[in-house]
Protein backbone atom coordinates (compact mmCIF):
# COMPACT_ATOMS: atom_id res chain seq x y z
CA UNK A 1 0.00 0.00 0.00
CA UNK A 2 1.51 3.27 -0.61
CA UNK A 3 1.76 5.78 2.28
CA UNK A 4 0.25 9.37 1.65
CA UNK A 5 2.55 12.14 1.45
CA UNK A 6 3.58 14.12 5.19
CA UNK A 7 1.42 17.12 5.35
CA UNK A 8 3.89 20.17 3.98
CA UNK A 9 4.82 22.44 6.73
CA UNK A 10 2.88 26.35 6.19
CA UNK A 11 5.22 29.07 5.99
CA UNK A 12 2.59 31.69 5.73
CA UNK A 13 -1.01 31.86 6.97
CA UNK A 14 -4.22 31.03 4.85
CA UNK A 15 -5.89 33.08 2.63
CA UNK A 16 -9.07 34.64 4.36
CA UNK A 17 -12.53 33.65 3.53
CA UNK A 18 -15.03 35.64 1.31
CA UNK A 19 -18.77 35.54 2.23
CA UNK A 20 -20.47 34.08 -0.95
CA UNK A 21 -24.12 33.90 -2.23
CA UNK A 22 -23.76 32.22 -5.30
CA UNK A 23 -26.11 31.88 -7.88
CA UNK A 24 -25.80 27.82 -8.34
CA UNK A 25 -23.73 25.50 -5.97
CA UNK A 26 -22.21 23.05 -8.91
CA UNK A 27 -18.52 22.75 -7.32
CA UNK A 28 -17.69 19.83 -9.44
CA UNK A 29 -19.75 16.74 -10.48
CA UNK A 30 -19.63 14.15 -12.93
CA UNK A 31 -22.20 14.93 -16.25
CA UNK A 32 -24.68 12.37 -16.69
CA UNK A 33 -26.64 12.23 -19.87
CA UNK A 34 -30.15 10.69 -18.69
CA UNK A 35 -32.30 8.64 -21.45
CA UNK A 36 -35.94 8.02 -20.53
CA UNK A 37 -39.10 6.43 -22.27
CA UNK A 38 -41.77 9.13 -23.69
CA UNK A 39 -44.99 8.95 -23.74
CA UNK A 40 -45.40 8.11 -27.06
CA UNK A 41 -42.93 5.75 -26.77
CA UNK A 42 -39.69 7.67 -28.65
CA UNK A 43 -37.10 8.31 -26.14
CA UNK A 44 -35.72 11.72 -24.54
CA UNK A 45 -31.92 12.54 -23.64
CA UNK A 46 -30.82 15.42 -21.00
CA UNK A 47 -27.77 16.53 -19.37
CA UNK A 48 -27.62 16.59 -15.78
CA UNK A 49 -25.24 17.87 -13.37
CA UNK A 50 -26.71 17.15 -9.63
CA UNK A 51 -25.86 12.93 -9.76
CA UNK A 52 -23.86 10.86 -6.69
CA UNK A 53 -23.81 6.74 -6.37
CA UNK A 54 -23.96 4.75 -3.49
CA UNK A 55 -23.04 1.23 -3.98
CA UNK A 56 -25.29 0.58 -7.37
CA UNK A 57 -27.87 3.11 -5.96
CA UNK A 58 -27.66 6.81 -8.28
CA UNK A 59 -29.06 9.70 -6.86
CA UNK A 60 -30.72 12.48 -8.96
CA UNK A 61 -31.58 15.58 -8.83
CA UNK A 62 -33.91 16.93 -11.87
CA UNK A 63 -36.03 19.88 -12.90
CA UNK A 64 -39.22 19.63 -11.84
CA UNK A 65 -40.70 20.87 -15.16
CA UNK A 66 -38.45 19.20 -17.36
CA UNK A 67 -39.69 15.87 -19.61
CA UNK A 68 -36.96 13.40 -17.67
CA UNK A 69 -38.98 13.76 -13.81
CA UNK A 70 -41.86 13.80 -16.07
CA UNK A 71 -41.08 10.42 -17.75
CA UNK A 72 -39.68 8.75 -15.14
CA UNK A 73 -42.90 9.58 -12.61
CA UNK A 74 -44.48 6.60 -14.68
CA UNK A 75 -42.20 4.93 -16.51
CA UNK A 76 -38.96 4.11 -14.36
CA UNK A 77 -36.22 2.32 -17.14
CA UNK A 78 -33.79 4.75 -17.79
CA UNK A 79 -29.94 5.00 -18.81
CA UNK A 80 -27.39 6.92 -17.38
CA UNK A 81 -24.18 7.27 -19.65
CA UNK A 82 -21.58 9.33 -18.27
CA UNK A 83 -19.43 11.21 -21.16
CA UNK A 84 -15.87 11.71 -21.53
CA UNK A 85 -14.02 15.36 -21.56
CA UNK A 86 -14.07 14.84 -25.28
CA UNK A 87 -17.74 14.45 -25.60
CA UNK A 88 -18.52 18.54 -24.00
CA UNK A 89 -19.53 19.83 -27.38
CA UNK A 90 -22.20 16.89 -27.41
CA UNK A 91 -23.05 17.86 -23.77
CA UNK A 92 -23.68 21.66 -24.72
CA UNK A 93 -25.71 21.14 -27.56
CA UNK A 94 -28.15 19.30 -25.50
CA UNK A 95 -28.14 21.74 -22.68
CA UNK A 96 -30.51 24.43 -24.33
CA UNK A 97 -33.23 21.66 -25.47
CA UNK A 98 -35.88 20.02 -24.00
CA UNK A 99 -38.60 17.65 -24.31
CA UNK A 100 -41.86 19.66 -23.22
CA UNK A 101 -43.39 20.80 -25.82
CA UNK A 102 -45.01 23.42 -25.50
CA UNK A 103 -41.88 24.64 -23.53
CA UNK A 104 -42.31 24.60 -19.71
CA UNK A 105 -42.72 29.04 -18.69
CA UNK A 106 -39.93 27.96 -16.15
CA UNK A 107 -37.28 26.88 -17.79
CA UNK A 108 -34.29 29.22 -18.63
CA UNK A 109 -34.39 31.71 -21.94
CA UNK A 110 -33.01 30.61 -24.92
CA UNK A 111 -34.40 26.46 -24.73
CA UNK A 112 -36.17 25.18 -27.21
CA UNK A 113 -38.43 22.33 -27.98
CA UNK A 114 -36.43 19.72 -30.06
CA UNK A 115 -38.39 16.38 -30.58
CA UNK A 116 -34.97 13.93 -31.43
CA UNK A 117 -32.48 14.84 -28.75
CA UNK A 118 -30.09 12.14 -30.03
CA UNK A 119 -29.51 13.71 -33.07
CA UNK A 120 -29.60 17.19 -31.93
CA UNK A 121 -26.77 16.65 -29.84
CA UNK A 122 -24.88 14.01 -32.88
CA UNK A 123 -25.43 11.03 -30.66
CA UNK A 124 -26.29 7.45 -30.99
CA UNK A 125 -28.50 5.45 -29.06
CA UNK A 126 -27.83 2.04 -28.29
CA UNK A 127 -29.98 -1.00 -27.59
CA UNK A 128 -30.04 -1.90 -24.05
CA UNK A 129 -30.82 -5.27 -22.59
CA UNK A 130 -33.05 -4.46 -19.48
CA UNK A 131 -34.89 -1.11 -19.82
CA UNK A 132 -36.28 0.60 -22.99
CA UNK A 133 -34.33 3.57 -22.98
CA UNK A 134 -31.27 3.68 -24.93
CA UNK A 135 -27.62 4.08 -23.89
CA UNK A 136 -25.36 6.45 -25.63
CA UNK A 137 -23.30 4.53 -27.50
CA UNK A 138 -20.35 7.23 -27.61
CA UNK A 139 -20.32 7.30 -23.75
CA UNK A 140 -17.81 4.98 -22.21
CA UNK A 141 -19.33 4.22 -19.00
CA UNK A 142 -23.22 3.35 -19.19
CA UNK A 143 -25.40 2.47 -16.40
CA UNK A 144 -29.25 0.49 -17.36
CA UNK A 145 -31.42 1.59 -14.07
CA UNK A 146 -34.91 1.80 -12.26
CA UNK A 147 -35.87 4.87 -11.00
CA UNK A 148 -37.16 3.33 -7.75
CA UNK A 149 -38.46 6.38 -5.80
CA UNK A 150 -38.99 9.81 -7.31
CA UNK A 151 -40.03 12.66 -4.59
CA UNK A 152 -39.99 16.09 -4.52
CA UNK A 153 -37.21 18.79 -3.31
CA UNK A 154 -37.42 20.92 -0.27
CA UNK A 155 -37.42 24.17 -2.53
CA UNK A 156 -39.93 22.43 -4.68
CA UNK A 157 -38.53 23.08 -8.18
CA UNK A 158 -36.82 20.10 -7.84
CA UNK A 159 -37.44 16.18 -7.79
CA UNK A 160 -35.05 13.70 -6.16
CA UNK A 161 -34.51 10.00 -8.20
CA UNK A 162 -33.27 6.88 -6.32
CA UNK A 163 -32.42 4.90 -9.27
CA UNK A 164 -31.34 1.14 -8.59
CA UNK A 165 -28.26 0.14 -11.30
CA UNK A 166 -29.26 -3.22 -12.99
CA UNK A 167 -26.58 -3.49 -15.02
CA UNK A 168 -23.25 -1.65 -16.24
CA UNK A 169 -21.54 -1.60 -19.67
CA UNK A 170 -18.05 0.11 -19.81
CA UNK A 171 -15.81 0.71 -22.36
CA UNK A 172 -13.33 -1.84 -22.55
CA UNK A 173 -10.40 0.66 -22.51
CA UNK A 174 -11.16 1.53 -19.10
CA UNK A 175 -11.64 -1.73 -17.72
CA UNK A 176 -8.69 -3.39 -15.61
CA UNK A 177 -7.98 -6.46 -18.11
CA UNK A 178 -9.36 -9.43 -16.48
CA UNK A 179 -11.52 -7.86 -13.24
CA UNK A 180 -14.28 -6.08 -13.40
CA UNK A 181 -12.51 -2.59 -11.82
CA UNK A 182 -13.31 0.59 -13.63
CA UNK A 183 -9.42 1.69 -14.54
CA UNK A 184 -9.18 5.23 -12.66
CA UNK A 185 -5.97 5.99 -14.55
CA UNK A 186 -8.02 5.31 -18.20
CA UNK A 187 -11.05 7.01 -17.20
CA UNK A 188 -11.87 10.70 -16.99
CA UNK A 189 -15.15 11.71 -16.39
CA UNK A 190 -16.34 14.79 -17.98
CA UNK A 191 -16.75 17.25 -14.58
CA UNK A 192 -19.19 20.07 -14.70
CA UNK A 193 -17.60 22.70 -12.43
CA UNK A 194 -19.92 26.01 -11.65
CA UNK A 195 -21.19 25.54 -15.29
CA UNK A 196 -17.68 24.69 -17.10
CA UNK A 197 -16.27 21.74 -18.22
CA UNK A 198 -13.23 20.13 -16.93
CA UNK A 199 -11.60 16.45 -17.41
CA UNK A 200 -9.60 15.03 -14.30
CA UNK A 201 -6.37 16.15 -13.54
CA UNK A 202 -3.09 14.22 -12.87
CA UNK A 203 -3.47 11.49 -10.54
CA UNK A 204 -2.21 11.79 -7.20
CA UNK A 205 -2.36 8.70 -5.22
CA UNK A 206 -4.45 6.09 -4.21
CA UNK A 207 -6.96 4.70 -1.10
CA UNK A 208 -5.88 2.13 0.82
CA UNK A 209 -9.54 -0.14 -0.57
CA UNK A 210 -8.21 0.10 -3.91
CA UNK A 211 -8.11 -3.51 -5.16
CA UNK A 212 -6.23 -1.88 -8.54
CA UNK A 213 -2.52 -0.52 -6.85
CA UNK A 214 0.03 0.32 -8.93
CA UNK A 215 3.68 0.61 -8.04
CA UNK A 216 5.68 3.25 -9.14
CA UNK A 217 5.61 6.74 -9.78
CA UNK A 218 1.85 7.67 -9.23
CA UNK A 219 -0.70 5.44 -7.57
CA UNK A 220 -3.67 5.16 -8.89
CA UNK A 221 -6.78 7.06 -7.97
CA UNK A 222 -9.67 4.80 -6.04
CA UNK A 223 -11.73 2.27 -7.88
CA UNK A 224 -14.91 1.07 -7.08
Amino acid sequence: MTTAPAAAVRTEPPAAHLEIAPSVLYFGTPVVLVSTENEDGTFNLAPVSSAWALGWTVVLGLGREGQTARNLGSRPGLVLSLPDPGLWPAVERLAPLTGRNPVPPGKPAGCRYAPDKFAAAGLTGAPSHLVRPPRVAECPLQLEARAERVRPGLSGDFVIVEAAVCKVHADSRIVVPGTDHVDPAAWSPLVYNFRHYFGLGPELGHSYRTRTPRSGGGAAAAAH
